[in-house]
Protein backbone atom coordinates (compact mmCIF):
# COMPACT_ATOMS: atom_id res chain seq x y z
CA UNK A 1 0.00 0.00 0.00
CA UNK A 2 1.68 3.38 -1.10
CA UNK A 3 2.00 6.20 1.80
CA UNK A 4 -0.89 7.75 -0.19
CA UNK A 5 -2.94 5.11 0.31
CA UNK A 6 -2.05 4.85 4.12
CA UNK A 7 -2.90 8.55 4.49
CA UNK A 8 -5.88 8.69 3.09
CA UNK A 9 -7.29 5.39 4.83
CA UNK A 10 -6.22 7.07 8.31
CA UNK A 11 -7.71 9.88 7.16
CA UNK A 12 -10.90 8.57 6.43
CA UNK A 13 -11.18 6.62 9.61
CA UNK A 14 -10.34 9.22 11.62
CA UNK A 15 -13.32 11.51 10.28
CA UNK A 16 -15.47 8.69 10.47
CA UNK A 17 -14.33 8.51 14.16
CA UNK A 18 -14.97 12.34 14.79
CA UNK A 19 -18.52 12.40 12.93
CA UNK A 20 -20.98 14.67 14.58
CA UNK A 21 -23.48 12.88 12.69
CA UNK A 22 -25.25 9.78 13.54
CA UNK A 23 -25.23 6.09 11.33
CA UNK A 24 -28.35 5.38 10.68
CA UNK A 25 -28.21 1.57 9.35
CA UNK A 26 -32.31 1.45 9.72
CA UNK A 27 -32.53 3.28 6.68
CA UNK A 28 -31.83 -0.12 4.99
CA UNK A 29 -35.22 -1.64 6.50
CA UNK A 30 -37.77 1.03 5.21
CA UNK A 31 -40.38 -0.37 3.93
CA UNK A 32 -40.05 -0.40 0.41
CA UNK A 33 -41.64 2.07 -2.74
CA UNK A 34 -45.35 0.41 -3.43
CA UNK A 35 -45.97 -0.76 -7.04
CA UNK A 36 -48.90 1.75 -7.73
CA UNK A 37 -46.16 4.04 -6.52
CA UNK A 38 -43.45 3.30 -9.14
CA UNK A 39 -41.97 6.04 -11.05
CA UNK A 40 -43.34 8.59 -8.98
CA UNK A 41 -40.52 9.87 -6.77
CA UNK A 42 -39.75 13.83 -5.67
CA UNK A 43 -37.09 13.95 -7.86
CA UNK A 44 -39.27 13.76 -11.33
CA UNK A 45 -41.87 15.97 -9.71
CA UNK A 46 -39.86 18.56 -8.56
CA UNK A 47 -37.20 18.75 -10.82
CA UNK A 48 -33.08 18.24 -11.18
CA UNK A 49 -32.15 21.66 -9.73
CA UNK A 50 -34.41 20.78 -6.64
CA UNK A 51 -33.00 16.84 -6.85
CA UNK A 52 -29.03 18.05 -7.20
CA UNK A 53 -29.66 20.67 -4.40
CA UNK A 54 -31.28 18.23 -2.02
CA UNK A 55 -28.93 15.30 -2.73
CA UNK A 56 -25.86 17.46 -2.16
CA UNK A 57 -26.91 18.98 0.62
CA UNK A 58 -27.56 15.00 2.47
CA UNK A 59 -24.00 14.45 1.15
CA UNK A 60 -22.64 17.40 2.72
CA UNK A 61 -24.54 16.54 6.01
CA UNK A 62 -22.45 13.08 6.57
CA UNK A 63 -19.56 14.55 5.15
CA UNK A 64 -19.73 12.19 2.24
CA UNK A 65 -19.71 9.25 4.74
CA UNK A 66 -22.97 6.41 4.07
CA UNK A 67 -25.82 7.09 6.53
CA UNK A 68 -26.59 3.26 6.38
CA UNK A 69 -22.85 1.53 6.81
CA UNK A 70 -20.66 4.79 7.11
CA UNK A 71 -17.99 4.01 4.23
CA UNK A 72 -16.38 7.56 2.72
CA UNK A 73 -17.40 7.52 -0.49
CA UNK A 74 -13.59 7.19 -2.05
CA UNK A 75 -13.81 3.94 0.16
CA UNK A 76 -16.87 2.38 -1.27
CA UNK A 77 -17.43 -1.02 -2.95
CA UNK A 78 -18.09 -0.82 -6.71
CA UNK A 79 -18.37 2.68 -7.32
CA UNK A 80 -16.58 5.96 -5.26
CA UNK A 81 -19.71 8.01 -4.86
CA UNK A 82 -23.08 8.47 -2.75
CA UNK A 83 -26.54 7.90 -4.01
CA UNK A 84 -29.35 9.61 -2.85
CA UNK A 85 -32.32 7.60 -1.33
CA UNK A 86 -35.54 9.20 -0.89
CA UNK A 87 -37.26 7.73 3.04
CA UNK A 88 -40.92 7.52 2.70
CA UNK A 89 -43.47 7.23 5.91
CA UNK A 90 -45.82 4.53 4.35
CA UNK A 91 -49.14 4.25 5.54
CA UNK A 92 -50.61 0.90 3.51
CA UNK A 93 -54.26 1.54 4.79
CA UNK A 94 -54.88 4.73 3.49
CA UNK A 95 -52.16 4.16 0.43
CA UNK A 96 -50.01 6.98 1.11
CA UNK A 97 -46.25 7.31 1.29
CA UNK A 98 -45.31 11.13 2.39
CA UNK A 99 -41.84 12.07 1.56
CA UNK A 100 -39.84 12.35 4.62
CA UNK A 101 -36.14 13.00 3.40
CA UNK A 102 -33.67 11.97 1.12
CA UNK A 103 -29.83 10.75 2.61
CA UNK A 104 -26.77 9.39 1.24
CA UNK A 105 -25.96 5.67 0.16
CA UNK A 106 -23.50 4.08 -1.00
CA UNK A 107 -23.99 2.05 -3.98
CA UNK A 108 -23.87 -1.39 -2.02
CA UNK A 109 -26.12 0.03 0.67
CA UNK A 110 -28.60 1.37 -2.00
CA UNK A 111 -28.78 -1.75 -4.01
CA UNK A 112 -29.66 -3.76 -1.28
CA UNK A 113 -32.74 -1.49 -0.13
CA UNK A 114 -34.07 -1.66 -3.74
CA UNK A 115 -33.42 -5.31 -3.91
CA UNK A 116 -36.42 -6.45 -5.90
CA UNK A 117 -34.97 -4.10 -8.98
CA UNK A 118 -31.43 -5.47 -8.35
CA UNK A 119 -32.66 -9.37 -8.52
CA UNK A 120 -34.80 -8.25 -11.68
CA UNK A 121 -31.00 -7.02 -12.96
CA UNK A 122 -29.60 -10.29 -11.93
CA UNK A 123 -32.19 -12.28 -13.89
CA UNK A 124 -31.68 -9.92 -16.61
CA UNK A 125 -28.24 -10.93 -16.98
CA UNK A 126 -27.27 -7.31 -16.54
CA UNK A 127 -25.12 -8.07 -13.34
CA UNK A 128 -22.91 -10.90 -12.31
CA UNK A 129 -24.18 -13.34 -9.55
CA UNK A 130 -21.05 -12.20 -7.54
CA UNK A 131 -21.78 -8.60 -7.28
CA UNK A 132 -25.52 -9.37 -6.22
CA UNK A 133 -24.20 -11.81 -3.45
CA UNK A 134 -21.78 -9.38 -2.27
CA UNK A 135 -24.43 -6.78 -2.08
CA UNK A 136 -27.11 -9.09 -0.11
CA UNK A 137 -24.12 -9.97 2.32
CA UNK A 138 -23.32 -6.48 2.63
CA UNK A 139 -26.33 -5.72 3.70
CA UNK A 140 -27.54 -8.40 6.36
CA UNK A 141 -23.76 -8.24 7.88
CA UNK A 142 -24.93 -4.77 8.67
CA UNK A 143 -28.53 -5.47 9.73
CA UNK A 144 -26.93 -8.49 12.03
CA UNK A 145 -24.35 -6.37 13.50
CA UNK A 146 -27.29 -3.89 14.44
CA UNK A 147 -29.53 -6.58 15.45
CA UNK A 148 -32.04 -5.26 12.53
CA UNK A 149 -34.15 -7.22 10.51
CA UNK A 150 -35.47 -7.20 7.34
CA UNK A 151 -39.62 -6.79 7.35
CA UNK A 152 -42.17 -6.82 4.35
CA UNK A 153 -45.68 -5.69 4.91
CA UNK A 154 -47.74 -8.53 3.67
CA UNK A 155 -50.95 -7.08 5.02
CA UNK A 156 -54.43 -4.95 3.76
CA UNK A 157 -53.66 -2.53 1.71
CA UNK A 158 -55.37 0.62 -0.29
CA UNK A 159 -56.55 -0.19 -3.77
CA UNK A 160 -54.26 1.11 -6.82
CA UNK A 161 -56.07 3.80 -7.52
CA UNK A 162 -55.98 5.07 -4.54
CA UNK A 163 -52.39 5.42 -3.78
CA UNK A 164 -50.75 8.98 -3.30
CA UNK A 165 -47.26 10.36 -3.15
CA UNK A 166 -47.40 12.95 -0.60
CA UNK A 167 -44.86 15.90 -0.99
CA UNK A 168 -45.20 18.85 1.00
CA UNK A 169 -49.01 17.91 1.67
CA UNK A 170 -49.26 17.45 -1.80
CA UNK A 171 -50.96 14.75 -3.53
CA UNK A 172 -49.32 12.47 -6.45
CA UNK A 173 -51.34 9.50 -8.14
CA UNK A 174 -49.60 6.88 -9.38
CA UNK A 175 -47.96 6.95 -12.88
CA UNK A 176 -49.59 3.33 -13.64
CA UNK A 177 -53.26 3.28 -13.78
CA UNK A 178 -53.75 -0.18 -13.37
CA UNK A 179 -51.63 -3.28 -12.28
CA UNK A 180 -51.97 -4.34 -15.64
CA UNK A 181 -50.17 -0.95 -17.05
CA UNK A 182 -47.46 -1.57 -14.41
CA UNK A 183 -46.54 -4.67 -15.86
CA UNK A 184 -46.73 -3.42 -19.25
CA UNK A 185 -43.94 -1.63 -18.22
CA UNK A 186 -41.69 -3.50 -16.04
CA UNK A 187 -42.57 -7.07 -17.41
Amino acid sequence: MSDLSKRLKQKLAESLANRTWKLRPEVLVGPNTPKPLHGVVPREILGASWWNKTRKAAFASTDNHCIACGVHKLAAKSRQWLEGHEVYDIDYLLGRATYVETVGLCHFCHNYIHDGRLKSLLDQGKIHHQKYTAIIQHGDALLAANRLERTRYEGPSAEWADWRLVIDGVEYPPRYQTFESWMDFYA
